[in-house]
């Protein structure tokens, strides 16, 4: 997917440098030098650069269709947020938010406002290639987005206050059509509104636009003069705009025709970045959008909310009276005073004595290979009006008034935008005492002949010739500094909610020093972090890592045994002495959200997965037998493996993690259950006194009637199956929640890890949508769904299970994911909260019945498998899938992936015979075969003789 930006004329030459990103992926360019071009015809030079530059030798149209592209407009003058001129507002720093996961140190407006227009498109449907949006905003969504109807323009708004919508342009819409647009407005009043609202509605222009290629042509044809053909000023939102709906304001025969749908952003949030107040206004309400103090890991408390710095070197005790604070990329000495209402950029390393009254700003500028430029400006100034008239503004006063008490004369200038008022230095102590002499010393005899004698500059030349990668360099010089104290004051700071990914790279590219091992008072979290990075670093560095990656594996498996370490077991005979416990259980498909139920991630975030249990040729393929014995030991079979082994004592017990042991699931179970002195309540000196105290020994035999590695949860759902048993056996009254949280605990003590999904997707009956909060007890909320689509005739033959007969271990693929989320990885975690969303999709779509949509989404979870680790789809399934596909609403390997079972959706019960044809009469290899499948209505059943 394309990214086309209108940047800043300095900054399109240098951008993929300093965001170091991929020409082919990103197309930049400006407007053309002096042309006002309104952003209509911005859209149209942008599309036509780029076509040129890719392509001109295809017709526009083939060109246009070709591909799925953003649009971000970004070039502006930014006369109301000077700090970020020369650089564009689009890449404007933005503060780590203190309740977020996986965030960079490094991320730019850019960065945050790019994922929500990716996912846009993405959803689109196949007719909008185009999506058109603003740099200077920063939009989210809480809740997932609805689906995109195929029209020729679709606009997002939002919900909000009248008194906002006058402010912006505003989408009005019958209350008999609400999702039809009626007409635009732009910045109507409050009367007009009002006289609207009994039989409109109306939604906030948030400056998202979705075109088709028929909307794209419509907008460039009205982009040029009719007469002469040359390119004209053209206002997407004041002309375009105006001319589409059932009613337009606007009359063109053209626009007039187009479909427009309108969409309210679920969920949706604005943030506008536009002016400095805006800078930290919008920083401040997207910081304290969580303010649930169990959910911001760090214990820093500012001395004022609105107060941020980053990037920076400060050498002074920050207090209460620094309100409506912003340092960025700059130093601020031991010598300064601060006041409130400051934006300060691009300061270099100083030792200045420099006094900001209220209101100051200060931005510094490098320019040529050395100079700086000292550009001062006040909090509120808008950078608008002539020299010489005496509204203007310029720190804070008139700018005639500023240059009376300098007695200097200023040039005559009717645009302050094009006023060389701001003078280039040639040192850095230069650079302050002209500073103190613009500011707040008019008297500074030295500042005013250096005033005098400097060359000067204008805001227009400072974005025009300011030496970005000068500016870029200081800022990760500061930043450099700055990756050390945060790791070292981690208590208070966002370090171990970074990205940490990304930190250890830092860490490595700048040759930090690792940080220290956390001590053991520290939060199990916080060390778990702390060590998986201390892995990533020595990795990066080609050092030895695996005992540090071992040990935060090993935290969280303590952390998850010790939930239960107060919960002692007392095992005692609760069967006649000739009875059987027999205890069996379904396999489980998961049909989306799997991964989400994985610790860490759980944890922290909660999981939503929707599974459904089933039998396999009309049985529970898992069993589990428990029967007394006469003798004082344990003897364990495995009926599907043909082994048996003998337990006479603890240590053997224990020995449930040897690799390879074909009762290391029991050998756990039975641990869990009280049978060794860790889980046990009573005190014995032995196993087999522990025995004779029970009554007898014990005899379990299993049989799982299923693959290994199949993909269908067997082994978890085993384990539940096994502690089901015992515990009916033992008289332990487990229900089936602690059977399942148990089953997770299990899993740790075999160092497999896993999450809860597996064991109650089994062990709980029928189709249903599962959700955890956080915390270390995952106790899911169960909610039960309509079988409908499983059991109706129509339906029932379109599910199709096929055993592949390519085996696969998940550990290695589980242990790679799990090590993301250790790292707060961007990647990881924005895919897995995609996949919390997605399973309340599929929530939904069962819910309504909706067979091709519950297809398409079983789809859309086996792509979100693969973007999570690649090896989930190995080439030998990949060949089958590619057989049958056409036939398939959607289809996935259950699981982790790799191999196992292949679920298929078919089309029809025509199409599932035909897919039944495909792979019957030419198997992938000799295991290959169809397994019927059913619904279980049971779950877990423990029965006796």
């Amino acid at each position: 997917m394309k990214k086309l930006l209108s940047l800043p004329p300095n900054l399109v030459d240098c951008f993929h440098k300093i965001e170091k990103v991929d020409a082919n992926e990103w197309f930049c360019t400006s407007d053309p030098v002096g042309a006002r071009l309104g952003s209509g015809g911005g859209t149209t030079w942008l599309l036509e650069s780029c076509h040129k530059s890719e392509a001109k030798e295809m017709p526009f149209s083939e060109w246009l269709s070709a591909d799925k592209r953003i649009l971000l407009h970004a070039g502006g003058q930014s006369r109301r947020l000077p700090g970020y001129a020369p650089s564009g507002k689009v890449l404007t720093p933005i503060p780590v938010f203190r309740w977020a996961r996986g965030q960079k140190l490094s991320q730019n407006l850019l960065s945050l406002q790019l994922p929500l227009y990716e996912k846009i498109m993405q959803k689109a449907p196949e007719s909008l290639h185009t999506l058109i949006a603003s740099g200077d905003v920063y939009i989210r969504n809480s809740q997932p987005l609805q689906e995109i109807p195929d029209a020729d323009v679709v606009c997002y708004g939002l919900w909000v206050e009248p008194a906002l919508a006058t402010n912006h342009g505003v989408f009005v819409s019958s209350r008999k059509s609400p999702d039809e647009l009626d007409f635009m407005l732009q910045k109507p009043s409050l009367e007009e509104l009002g006289r609207l609202a009994a039989t409109h509605l109306f939604l906030m222009d948030i400056g998202i636009w979705l075109l088709s290629d028929r909307a794209v042509e419509l907008l460039m044809e009205r982009s040029y003069e009719q007469s002469d053909g040359m390119m004209k000023t053209y206002d997407l939102y004041s002309e375009f705009g105006l001319a589409l709906g059932e009613n337009p304001k606007i009359k063109d025969s053209g626009l007039n025709k187009l479909r427009v749908a309108i969409l309210p952003l679920p969920g949706g949030e604005f943030y506008h970045y536009g002016t400095s107040r805006e800078l930290i206004s919008s920083t401040l309400a997207v910081q304290n959008l969580v303010r649930d103090q169990r959910a911001i890991m760090q214990r820093k408390v500012k001395p004022h909310p609105a107060m941020f710095v980053q990037n920076a070197e400060i050498h002074q005790k920050l207090t209460v009276g620094n309100s409506e604070l912003w340092v960025e990329n700059s130093c601020i000495g031991q010598y300064w005073t601060l006041n409130s209402k400051h934006i300060i950029t691009g300061v270099p390393v100083n030792n200045w004595a420099l006094n900001l009254p209220e209101s100051a700003c200060v931005d510094v500028v490098p320019v040529n290979d050395k100079d700086f430029v000292a550009r001062p400006y006040g909090f509120n100034d808008a950078f608008k009006g002539g020299l010489l008239d005496s509204t203007t503004s310029f720190m804070g006063q008139s700018v005639i008034e500023w240059a009376l008490k300098r007695a200097i004369q200023l040039p005559v200038c009717n645009d302050i935008q094009n006023a060389r008022i701001f003078p280039i230095c040639k040192s850095v102590d230069d650079l302050g005492i002209l500073l103190r002499w613009m500011i707040s010393e008019p008297e500074l005899a030295e500042g005013k002949e250096l005033w005098k004698s400097a060359l000067k500059m204008s805001a227009n030349e400072l974005s025009d010739k300011a030496n970005l990668l000068r500016l870029v360099e200081q800022r990760e010089f500061f930043r450099k500094k700055d990756w050390p104290m945060l790791a070292a004051n981690h208590e208070k700071s966002v370090f171990y909610q970074l990205d940490l990914a990304d930190a250890a790279a830092e860490f490595v590219n700048n040759n930090i020093d690792l940080p220290e091992q956390l001590p053991e008072d520290a939060s199990l979290m916080k060390r778990i972090h702390n060590r998986m990075f201390r892995a990533r670093v020595l990795q990066l560095q080609g050092k030895y890592f695996a005992s540090e990656q071992q040990y935060a594996f090993s935290l969280l498996r303590d952390g998850l045994i010790g939930s239960i370490a107060d919960d002692k077991q007392y095992p005692h005979l609760n069967v006649y002495r000739d009875q059987i416990v027999w205890g069996r259980s379904p396999v489980r498909i998961d049909l989306a959200g799997g991964w989400t139920d994985t610790p860490p991630f759980c944890m922290y975030s909660g999981g939503n997965v929707v599974n459904v249990a089933i039998e396999l040729n009309g049985q529970p393929p898992l069993q589990v037998y428990i029967k007394p014995s006469n003798e004082y030991k344990i003897i364990l079979r495995s009926i599907d493996l043909g082994a048996m082994e003998c337990i006479t004592s603890w240590d053997e017990l224990r020995n449930y993690n040897k690799v390879g042991s074909p009762f290391s699931i029991p050998k756990a179970a039975l641990a869990l259950a009280g049978f060794v002195p860790e889980f046990a309540l009573e005190n014995y000196s032995s196993l087999e006194e522990q025995l004779k105290n029970f009554g007898c020994g014990l005899e379990v035999t299993l049989l799982a009637a299923i693959p290994a590695g199949s993909g269908l949860g067997t082994s978890s759902i085993l384990a539940a199956t096994v502690l089901g048993a015992i515990s009916d056996f033992c008289g332990l009254a487990w229900d089936k929640n602690e059977i399942g949280n148990r089953t997770l605990i299990l899993e740790q003590l075999l160092t497999t890890g896993g999450g809860w999904q597996d064991q109650y997707g089994g062990i709980l009956h029928g189709l249903k949508i599962l959700q955890t909060g956080e915390g270390f007890s995952q106790a899911p909320l169960v909610r039960w769904l309509p079988e409908y689509l499983f059991t109706d005739p129509e339906y029932q033959a379109c599910h199709l299970l096929y055993y592949t007969g390519i085996t696969r271990t998940a550990k290695d693929i589980l242990a790679e994911i799990v090590r993301g989320m250790f790292l707060n990885s961007n990647s990881h975690l924005t895919l897995l909260s995609e996949m919390k969303e997605h399973a309340l999709d599929m929530y939904e779509a069962i819910q309504c019945g909706d067979f091709e949509t519950y297809g398409t989404l079983v789809g859309k979870t086996w792509e979100q498998n693969k973007a999570l680790d690649s090896g989930t789809n190995p080439q030998a399934v990949e060949q089958i899938i590619n057989r049958i596909k056409d036939f398939t609403w959607g289809y996935k390997l259950p699981g982790a992936g790799g191999g196992g079972y292949l679920y298929m959706v078919a089309k029809s019960p025509e199409a599932a015979f035909q897919i039944r044809k495909i792979l019957t009469a030419s198997p992938q290899n000799p295991n290959a075969r169809f397994v019927e499948m059913n619904l279980s209505d049971k779950g877990l059943q423990i029965s006796r003789s």
